[in-house]
C-alpha cells in the first residue's frame, strides 16, 4: 500500500525514473548470463578466466570482419564479438578490442602496405561470392577472416580459418567452435617473457637441408626458441632442451644414443618421434619408373618405442581417402597426357576422436606411412592423434609400391580396414629400456661425472607423441619457388593442416594444455529447412513483422482493461 501511495505520488515519476537509474548502473556493473546451450558454447573454460584475470597490462585485439559479407562471416564476426566481450568482462579495460574493415580511409599505397602486413602476419584474403541483393547475382568479395594481437611492443596475427577444411557452412561453424582456442591462445603466447626451446637431434642423418625448411624456419621459429643437437656431441642432453625432434633419421641407434634418448624422456624431456621405418619416397618412383620395394632401414629403436608403448610396424598402409599426383592417361605425340590422380600411398589422416591436439582440424597428408600398434602398459595412457578413413589397407613387407596401385574392382574390395593409427600420444610414468642392462661403470659416470644419475623410470608423469610418418613434418622444394610449405601439395598447392597439427603437439607437450583443451569444444550446427522456408516465406514474414505488433496492441488492451476494472 505504501509503495502505490508512492508511485501515484506528485513526484512518484521523479521516484521510477530514479529507480530505473539505480537497476541500469547495477546492471552494467553486475551481470551474468546462463548458457543454455547443449554444448555450452559460451561457457569460458577454467583455463581462460586464469588467464585473462593474469593480464596486466592492455591487450588490444583488432578483428576485420566488418563491412559487407556474406551472412557466414557475418555470423563469425557476431560469434567473434561475443567472445571478446566475454574475455573484456573478465579480464576489464585491459582487454580492448575494434572491429575494423582493412584498409579503410587509406589511399591505396598505404592500403595495399596493410594488406602485405596482414599477409606477413599469416592473415591471407578468402575470396567467397556474395549475393548482391535477392533475385540479383553474385559478385567476388575478398574477406580477412583473422584479428591482430598487440601487447607491450608484441604484435601476433590470428588466422580464424587456418588449418580448417573449406566446405561450406561446416568449416565457419568450426571455426566458431575454435574461437576461444585461438584467441585465449594467442593472447597467452604474446605474453610469454620466455619460450619454451625445441632441440633437433642429429647424427643419424636426419635431413639438414631445404626439406625442413618450413619446419624448422617457418614453424619453430616463429613461436619457440630452437637448437640443433648433435647427439654424439654431448655426454647427456641438455635440460634446457624443453622438447626433442627426432625426424627422419636415415641410419640406426647405437646402445649408447638409445641411452641418452632415455634419460633424456626418465628426466622428464618431451619427445615427439616422427620415423619412417621403410625407405619409400616419390623420387624412388620415378627413378624406377612406375614401382620399387620398400625396405626396412634398421634404425634399431624398436625396443625403445616397445618399451614406452607402441610399435611402428614394417608395412605400407594406403586409403582411398588420399591427395593426388599427376599420372600418364595417354600420350600425344611423343609427349605424355598427365593428369591428376588419386594416390592411396597419399593419405589424408583425421581425428578418430575428440583429442584436441587434432579436432577441427583439416585433413593432415602423409607420404607412405606404416600402422602403429599400441602395448599393453601399466600406468601408460594411449591416445590415437591421427588415423586413416574406413576404407584402408595394410601391405606388409616387402613392400611393393606401384604407381597404378588401384586400378581394378577387385583392388577395391581389399580396401576393408578402418581408421589405422598413425599418430599416437603417450602419457604416463615410462620405464627405461635400461634398468638392469646399465653397466656399474656407467651409472657412476652419470651420477658422478655428468651429475645425472640413472633412472628406472619418470618421476611424475611424462608425455610423448610417436608419429609414424616423418613426411607430415618435411616440405617439397620447387625449382620456381623453392621450399613449400609442409603439408602442401606440390601439384594441387593445396595446404593441408600438417603445420597446424604439428604445433598442437608442440603446444600440448611444452605449452599451455589447459588452453589447448578447449580446442575440443563442439558447435552444433541446427540449420533451418530450406524447402520449408521457401514454401511458408510470406507466412513467416508476416508473423516476424506483424507479430510484434499484434501484441503491442494486445498487451495494451489488457492493461487498459485491468486498469478500468480496477478503477471503475
Amino acid at each position: 500500500m505504501c509503495m502505490k501511495k508512492i508511485l501515484f505520488s506528485k513526484y512518484g515519476w521523479l521516484y521510477v525514473l530514479i529507480g530505473l537509474v539505480v537497476i541500469n548502473l547495477a546492471a552494467a556493473r553486475w551481470h551474468n548470463r546462463i548458457d543454455l546451450t547443449a554444448e555450452k558454447r559460451y561457457t569460458i573454460s577454467p583455463a581462460t578466466r586464469t588467464l585473462l584475470h593474469s593480464v596486466k597490462e592492455p591487450v588490444t585485439v583488432t578483428v576485420f570482419l566488418e563491412g559487407d559479407m556474406p551472412a557466414g562471416f557475418k555470423k563469425l564476426a557476431g560469434s567473434t564479438r561475443d567472445m571478446l566481450q566475454e574475455f573484456k568482462e573478465i579480464g576489464g579495460n585491459n582487454i580492448q578490442y575494434y572491429f575494423r574493415i582493412p584498409g579503410e580511409g587509406m589511399n591505396d599505397s598505404a592500403k595495399m602496405m596493410l594488406i602485405d602486413s596482414l599477409q606477413g602476419l599469416g592473415i591471407n584474403p578468402t575470396n567467397v561470392k556474395a549475393q548482391v541483393k535477392r533475385g540479383e547475382g553474385e559478385e567476388q568479395r575478398m574477406v580477412y577472416p583473422g584479428a591482430v594481437i598487440e601487447y607491450q611492443d608484441r604484435v601476433l596475427g590470428v588466422n580464424l580459418l587456418k588449418g580448417l577444411r573449406m566446405e561450406g557452412l561446416e568449416s565457419l561453424n568450426n571455426a566458431e567452435a575454435l574461437l576461444e582456442y585461438k584467441l585465449a591462445g594467442s593472447i597467452d603466447k604474446i605474453m610469454r617473457d620466455t619460450v619454451p626451446v625445441i632441440g633437433y637431434l642429429t647424427g643419424n642423418g636426419q635431413p639438414q637441408n631445404l626439406a625442413v625448411y618450413d619446419l624448422i624456419q617457418g614453424t619453430i621459429k616463429q613461436e619457440y626458441g630452437f637448437g640443433w643437437l648433435p647427439i654424439d656431441s654431448v655426454p647427456v642432453i641438455p635440460d634446457f632442451f624443453d622438447a626433442l625432434l627426432v625426424v627422419k633419421p636415415q641410419t640406426g641407434f647405437s646402445d649408447a644414443q638409445k641411452l641418452k634418448l632415455d634419460q633424456y624422456v626418465m628426466n622428464g624431456g618431451k619427445m615427439v618421434w616422427l620415423i619412417d621405418n621403410l625407405y619409400a619416397s616419390l623420387d624412388s618412383l620415378r627413378r624406377t619408373q612406375g614401382n620399387f620395394i620398400a625396405f626396412d632401414m634398421g634404425l634399431n629403436i624398436d625396443d625403445l618405442l616397445f618399451r614406452y608403448g607402441v610399435r611402428i610396424n614394417p608395412d605400407l598402409v594406403q586409403d582411398l581417402t588420399c591427395s593426388q599426383i599427376p599420372m600418364a592417361v595417354g600420350s600425344f605425340g611423343d609427349r605424355p597426357q598427365l593428369q591428376l590422380m588419386d594416390w592411396t600411398y597419399f593419405p589424408l589422416l583425421a581425428s578418430p576422436n575428440n583429442n584436441p591436439i587434432a579436432k577441427n582440424l583439416d585433413y593432415v597428408l602423409a607420404q607412405f606411412p606404416q600402422s602403429i600398434d599400441t602395448v599393453q602398459l601399466p600406468g601408460i595412457q594411449k591416445t590415437i592423434l591421427l588415423s586413416t578413413s574406413a576404407n584402408s589397407r595394410i601391405t606388409s613387407t616387402p613392400a611393393k609400391v606401384e604407381l597404378n596401385s588401384a586400378q581394378t574392382e577387385e583392388d577395391l574390395k581389399t580396401f576393408n580396414k578402418e581408421k589405422i593409427p598413425v599418430a599416437v600420444l603417450l602419457e604416463g610414468q615410462f620405464s627405461s629400456l635400461f634398468t638392469n642392462r646399465i653397466s656399474l661403470a656407467l651409472k657412476d659416470s652419470l651420477s658422478n661425472i655428468y651429475k645425472k644419475p640413472f633412472r628406472a623410470s619418470t618421476e611424475n608423469s611424462n608425455k610423448m607423441i610417436v608419429v609414424s610418418d616423418a613426411d607430415i613434418v618435411t616440405n617439397e622444394v620447387s625449382q620456381s619457388q623453392g621450399p613449400l610449405e609442409m603439408g602442401e601439395n606440390p601439384f594441387t598447392h593445396y595446404k593441408y593442416a600438417n603445420k597446424e597439427f604439428f604445433l598442437n603437439c608442440l603446444e600440448y607437450l611444452v605449452g599451455n594444455p589447459d588452453i589447448l583443451k578447449t580446442r575440443g569444444k563442439d558447435y552444433t550446427l541446427r540449420l533451418l529447412d530450406k524447402k520449408k522456408i521457401e514454401e511458408n516465406r510470406s507466412f513467416w514474414q508476416m508473423i516476424t513483422i506483424a507479430g510484434p505488433v499484434v501484441l503491442v496492441i494486445l498487451f495494451a488492451v489488457i492493461y487498459l482493461a485491468v486498469m478500468r476494472k480496477k478503477y471503475q
